[in-house]
Protein backbone atom coordinates (compact mmCIF):
# COMPACT_ATOMS: atom_id res chain seq x y z
CA UNK A 1 0.00 0.00 0.00
CA UNK A 2 1.58 3.53 -1.39
CA UNK A 3 1.55 6.38 1.57
CA UNK A 4 -0.93 7.76 -0.56
CA UNK A 5 -3.47 5.24 0.19
CA UNK A 6 -2.86 5.27 3.48
CA UNK A 7 -3.22 8.91 4.00
CA UNK A 8 -6.84 8.92 2.13
CA UNK A 9 -7.84 5.97 4.34
CA UNK A 10 -6.59 8.21 7.11
CA UNK A 11 -9.00 10.58 6.14
CA UNK A 12 -12.25 8.34 5.88
CA UNK A 13 -11.19 6.76 9.43
CA UNK A 14 -11.24 10.24 10.76
CA UNK A 15 -14.63 11.19 8.84
CA UNK A 16 -16.43 8.50 9.88
CA UNK A 17 -15.21 8.72 14.06
CA UNK A 18 -15.98 12.17 13.36
CA UNK A 19 -19.94 11.40 13.11
CA UNK A 20 -19.55 8.31 15.17
CA UNK A 21 -18.43 10.93 18.22
CA UNK A 22 -21.09 13.60 16.90
CA UNK A 23 -18.85 16.63 16.83
CA UNK A 24 -19.72 17.04 12.99
CA UNK A 25 -20.55 15.76 9.79
CA UNK A 26 -18.87 13.18 7.93
CA UNK A 27 -15.50 15.08 6.63
CA UNK A 28 -12.15 15.37 7.42
CA UNK A 29 -8.85 16.16 5.79
CA UNK A 30 -4.73 15.63 6.40
CA UNK A 31 -2.29 17.96 5.27
CA UNK A 32 0.98 16.18 4.23
CA UNK A 33 4.63 17.49 3.60
CA UNK A 34 7.13 15.38 2.74
CA UNK A 35 4.97 12.20 3.29
CA UNK A 36 4.43 13.42 6.76
CA UNK A 37 1.22 14.70 8.46
CA UNK A 38 1.73 18.05 9.12
CA UNK A 39 -1.83 18.73 10.08
CA UNK A 40 -5.67 16.73 10.28
CA UNK A 41 -9.13 18.38 10.29
CA UNK A 42 -12.24 17.35 10.72
CA UNK A 43 -15.79 19.11 10.45
CA UNK A 44 -16.01 21.03 12.94
CA UNK A 45 -19.66 23.18 12.19
CA UNK A 46 -22.18 22.15 14.67
CA UNK A 47 -20.09 21.53 17.53
CA UNK A 48 -18.02 25.26 17.18
CA UNK A 49 -21.37 26.87 15.69
CA UNK A 50 -19.28 27.92 12.95
CA UNK A 51 -19.98 27.49 9.35
CA UNK A 52 -16.78 27.97 8.76
CA UNK A 53 -14.79 24.96 10.13
CA UNK A 54 -15.18 22.62 7.37
CA UNK A 55 -12.31 20.10 7.73
CA UNK A 56 -10.25 21.36 5.13
CA UNK A 57 -10.30 24.87 6.56
CA UNK A 58 -9.26 23.60 10.29
CA UNK A 59 -6.40 21.30 8.23
CA UNK A 60 -5.16 24.73 6.52
CA UNK A 61 -5.42 26.31 9.79
CA UNK A 62 -3.63 23.80 11.58
CA UNK A 63 -0.65 23.27 8.77
CA UNK A 64 -0.26 27.33 8.70
CA UNK A 65 0.42 27.70 12.53
CA UNK A 66 2.57 24.72 12.76
CA UNK A 67 4.31 25.66 9.69
CA UNK A 68 4.57 29.29 10.71
CA UNK A 69 3.38 30.50 6.84
CA UNK A 70 -0.17 31.33 4.91
CA UNK A 71 0.92 29.16 2.17
CA UNK A 72 0.95 25.74 2.01
CA UNK A 73 3.22 25.63 -1.27
CA UNK A 74 5.01 21.71 -1.23
CA UNK A 75 1.85 20.70 1.43
CA UNK A 76 -0.77 17.87 -0.09
CA UNK A 77 -4.55 17.12 1.22
CA UNK A 78 -6.42 14.90 1.79
CA UNK A 79 -9.87 14.88 1.89
CA UNK A 80 -12.58 12.46 2.39
CA UNK A 81 -14.95 14.06 0.10
CA UNK A 82 -14.26 16.44 -2.46
CA UNK A 83 -14.11 20.14 -1.18
CA UNK A 84 -17.00 22.37 -1.29
CA UNK A 85 -16.54 26.04 -2.47
CA UNK A 86 -15.21 27.60 0.58
CA UNK A 87 -12.90 25.12 1.16
CA UNK A 88 -11.77 24.61 -2.51
CA UNK A 89 -11.13 29.39 -2.52
CA UNK A 90 -8.95 28.53 0.84
CA UNK A 91 -6.62 25.13 -0.85
CA UNK A 92 -6.13 27.73 -3.86
CA UNK A 93 -5.03 30.38 -1.48
CA UNK A 94 -2.98 28.72 0.43
CA UNK A 95 -1.34 27.19 -2.49
CA UNK A 96 -1.52 23.54 -1.86
CA UNK A 97 0.18 21.54 -4.31
CA UNK A 98 -2.69 18.25 -4.89
CA UNK A 99 -5.57 17.42 -3.41
CA UNK A 100 -6.56 13.88 -3.29
CA UNK A 101 -10.16 12.94 -2.53
CA UNK A 102 -12.27 9.59 -1.28
CA UNK A 103 -15.69 11.22 -3.04
CA UNK A 104 -16.99 12.86 -5.05
CA UNK A 105 -19.43 16.32 -4.35
CA UNK A 106 -22.43 13.91 -6.02
CA UNK A 107 -21.94 12.01 -3.15
CA UNK A 108 -22.13 13.98 -0.31
CA UNK A 109 -25.17 15.72 -2.26
CA UNK A 110 -26.99 12.24 -1.95
CA UNK A 111 -26.18 12.86 2.14
CA UNK A 112 -27.79 16.30 2.07
CA UNK A 113 -24.72 18.23 1.57
CA UNK A 114 -25.41 19.92 -2.02
CA UNK A 115 -22.99 22.27 -3.00
CA UNK A 116 -24.34 22.22 -6.30
CA UNK A 117 -26.52 25.86 -5.47
CA UNK A 118 -23.48 27.63 -4.56
CA UNK A 119 -21.36 26.63 -7.48
CA UNK A 120 -23.91 27.54 -9.49
CA UNK A 121 -24.15 31.37 -8.02
CA UNK A 122 -21.03 32.09 -8.91
CA UNK A 123 -21.63 32.22 -12.61
CA UNK A 124 -24.77 34.87 -11.75
CA UNK A 125 -24.66 38.46 -11.59
CA UNK A 126 -24.54 39.96 -8.47
CA UNK A 127 -27.93 41.27 -8.30
CA UNK A 128 -29.60 38.04 -9.51
CA UNK A 129 -27.76 35.64 -6.86
CA UNK A 130 -30.07 33.82 -3.91
CA UNK A 131 -28.48 36.46 -1.51
CA UNK A 132 -28.89 39.42 -3.65
CA UNK A 133 -25.61 41.87 -2.99
CA UNK A 134 -25.97 45.75 -3.44
CA UNK A 135 -22.60 47.60 -4.51
CA UNK A 136 -22.31 50.52 -2.49
CA UNK A 137 -19.63 53.16 -2.33
CA UNK A 138 -17.24 51.71 -4.59
CA UNK A 139 -14.90 54.74 -5.55
CA UNK A 140 -14.76 55.42 -1.58
CA UNK A 141 -13.32 52.20 -0.99
CA UNK A 142 -10.78 51.68 -3.90
CA UNK A 143 -8.99 53.68 -1.53
CA UNK A 144 -7.87 51.01 0.11
CA UNK A 145 -6.73 49.21 -3.22
CA UNK A 146 -4.87 52.16 -3.91
CA UNK A 147 -2.80 52.50 -1.04
CA UNK A 148 -2.12 48.86 -1.13
CA UNK A 149 -0.40 49.05 -4.67
CA UNK A 150 1.64 51.84 -3.48
CA UNK A 151 2.63 50.40 -0.27
CA UNK A 152 6.58 49.24 -0.53
CA UNK A 153 7.12 46.90 2.31
CA UNK A 154 3.62 44.82 1.77
CA UNK A 155 3.72 41.25 1.89
CA UNK A 156 2.25 39.49 -1.21
CA UNK A 157 -0.41 36.72 -0.89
Amino acid sequence: MTNQQLFIRKAIKLSLENVQTGKGGPFAALIVKDNNIIASGTNLVTSLNDPTAHAEIIAIREACKILGTFQLEGCEMFSSCEPCPMCLGAIYWARLSKIFIASIIQDAAEAGFDDLLIYSEFSKQIHERKIPMTLMPQNEALAAFKEWKEKRDKIRY
